[in-house]
């Protein structure tokens, strides 16, 4: 194809090998992850066949980090992480300083210098997010005590990585790399450096904190009031890649960090739930680019070539950072069951190891090999991790059926740290999609019998103002994933979506019965097919409009002309059971019922 361009080739390629790979691995019960990064061996060097173009996936990848961090950004949490700041942040610290000197003290035995220790043991020293998160997802957990021990554990390695970008590149020359650029040689002057790069990111943290937690939701405030998805959009994408590159170039940051900052600034606003919705799409699809760009640079071989040496770095991490992990758990006195969940979630590695990586081998820190081992060792503990929380299970139950052995390895008075997050003020409250003309009439009815309820809609102008009469609404398209969980839908007592655009109605059922399986429902719609197909999946009530406001008008009508208002009544509703029983019914032509056509049978009978 002479017009095709190697552009357009590695995205093409890249992006149907990683879904051929991920269906595969899903289907074998493995992260999709693990099908992104083989989809990356498949079209890298080290494979026959198609090679991609090395230095366009390397820039794509970038952008795949910056919307990685800018995601990171988004949902990190202060709240969260000083509900279990006690065991969260010193066993953090410490369980990355163990797993650092563990990997180092490889790297040292093989000959490596102490730069190439330092990015190697920090490489295996940081867990995955994005693994963790899905697993907890699977398994229930993310809600729980040691669900939010293990996140908050994770946002501190994170924040930790971090910081190890930011000060990597200003330590490379004293650690036996390069500089990158050269500006952080400073003369050779190791403090002086330091200093410089620590002074130009507390200048770039002090301006984002000050000016742009305030500009940067004011910016989106005003795409919003426009009413239009793609300014939105736009400037959602606009500010991660804006903010991320003016860093970058002012301030001599790292992408990464100025991505973070972005979305931790936006995080604050009540836009970010539909900001990380409208961008994640576009995050995922860069994301998976970028993991197809790190399976590009692992070379297989490694696993024949040096098969001891893979062995040593999947012990590091399933095994030494597991047990330190256990340890660091049961020393802060919480149970056995929560030490053992923490190490499952530390045994793998993922999105910042390459990161790091990538960093690493660009400032001649790291050599090949070593990226060869830790690439090798986040496929295999990725794919072993499912394996570590089925074992968790088993030890929990042994130790349910043997609480004198479970005993033994915690120390009296243990029990779980209470946790400073706050319950949802919502309880059993309606959720209204939409505040049109029905939702409003619905919302002010249960105003007027003081029955809580929250607003979603899309109009942000309309959700400032019912902020500013004192309704809780919340800014967003309910269909995309985080807006439902904003409005408390777990603990909602009806979902009524009243927006006329009924197609979207089925997933938004399906992802409030996720959250909330007893949930009523109560659907607005103007089609007869879409009607019985959503009263297939037993929703509480389904109402066609137009057949409603027939309805009406023929009572009216009835009325007027001199049948009695039962009968009337009476003769409405049976139209409206039989409609609902014959699928091809239309109102305008509802049978009439036999026991309803009395009068006229009657004159003719009299005649």
């Amino acid at each position: 194809m002479p017009h095709a361009t190697e552009l357009i080739a590695i995205i093409a390629l890249g992006l149907v090998l990683a879904f051929v790979c991920g269906m595969v691995a899903q289907r074998l019960r493995l992260p999709p992850l693990v099908g992104y990064l083989l989809a990356g061996v498949l079209v890298g060097p080290y494979t026959p066949g198609f090679v991609g173009n090395g230095e366009l996936a390397g820039q794509l990848a970038e952008i795949g980090v910056i919307l990685l961090m800018f995601g990171v950004g988004l949902h990190f949490s202060i709240k969260d992480l000083m509900a279990v700041r006690a065991i969260a942040l010193p066993g953090a610290v410490v369980q990355i300083a163990v797993a650092t000197a563990m990997g180092g003290g490889l790297a040292l035995a093989w000959g490596w210098s102490l730069g190439a220790g330092l990015v190697f043991g920090l490489a295996l020293s940081v867990a995955s997010t994005v693994v963790l998160l899905r697993a907890l997802e699977e398994r229930a957990l993310l809600d729980s005590d040691k669900g939010r021990i293990a996140v908050g554990w994770l946002i501190v390695e994170d924040l930790a990585m971090v910081l190890a970008l930011v000060l990597l590149p200003a330590l490379a020359p004293s650690l036996g790399g390069s500089g990158g650029d050269g500006h952080h040689a400073a003369g050779g002057n190791l403090w002086l450096t330091l200093g410089l790069t620590l002074a130009k990111v507390a200048v770039f943290a002090g301006l984002m904190l000050v000016v742009g937690r305030r500009f940067v939701p004011w910016l989106l405030d005003q795409a919003a009031r426009t009413g239009s998805r793609e300014l939105f959009t736009l400037a959602v994408l606009a500010l991660a890649l804006g903010i991320a590159f003016g860093s970058a170039e002012l301030f001599g940051v790292s992408f990464a960090l100025g991505a973070f900052f972005a979305g931790m600034v936006l995080a604050e606003s009540d836009l970010s739930h539909q900001a990380a919705a409208d961008s994640l799409p576009l995050q995922d699809a860069f994301a998976v680019l970028f993991f197809v760009s790190v399976g590009m640079l692992f070379d297989p071989g490694i696993l024949l070539r040096e098969p001891l040496s893979v062995l040593a770095v999947l012990g590091v991490i399933l095994l030494g950072k597991s047990i330190a992990a256990v340890a660091i758990v049961l020393a802060f006195r919480h149970p056995v069951g929560t030490a053992l969940t923490i190490a499952a979630s530390l045994a793998q590695i993922g999105e910042f190891s390459f990161i790091l990586v990538s960093l690493g081998l660009s400032l001649k820190l790291l050599p090949p090999e070593g990226r060869d081992l830790i690439l090798g060792g986040a496929l295999l503990s990725i794919t072993l991790n499912p394996l570590f929380f089925a074992l968790v299970g088993r030890i929990e139950r042994a130790l349910a059926d043997r609480p004198e052995l479970a005993a033994r390895f915690e120390r009296k008075g243990a029990g779980e740290v209470a946790m400073a997050v706050e319950t949802a003020p919502r309880r059993r409250h309606a959720v209204v999609i939409g505040y049109g003309r029905v939702g409003s009439s619905i919302g002010k009815a249960l105003q007027t019998w003081d029955l809580p309820y929250v607003v979603v809609d899309r109009d942000r102008r309309r959700v400032l103002e019912l902020r500013q009469q004192g309704i809780d609404a919340v800014f967003g398209d309910a269909g995309a994933p985080g807006i439902l969980e904003a409005a408390d839908i777990g603990s909602a007592r009806l979902l009524v979506i009243a927006t006329p655009d009924s197609h979207n109605a089925g997933r938004l059922i399906e992802i409030a019965r996720g959250a909330n399986p007893r949930i009523d429902t109560l659907i607005r719609t103007h089609s007869d097919g879409e009607r019985r197909r959503l009263e297939e999946r037993r929703v509480g009530l389904v109402l066609m409009g137009e057949r409603e406001l027939a309805l009406g008008m023929t009572l009216y009508a009835l009325r007027s002309l001199g049948v009695k208002e039962g009968e009337a009544r009476l003769f409405v509703d049976s139209s409206r059971q039989e409609s609902r029983a014959e699928p091809n019914a239309e109102i305008e032509e509802a049978p009439i019922a036999p026991e309803l056509r009395p009068h006229k049978e009657a004159d003719a009978a009299g005649a």
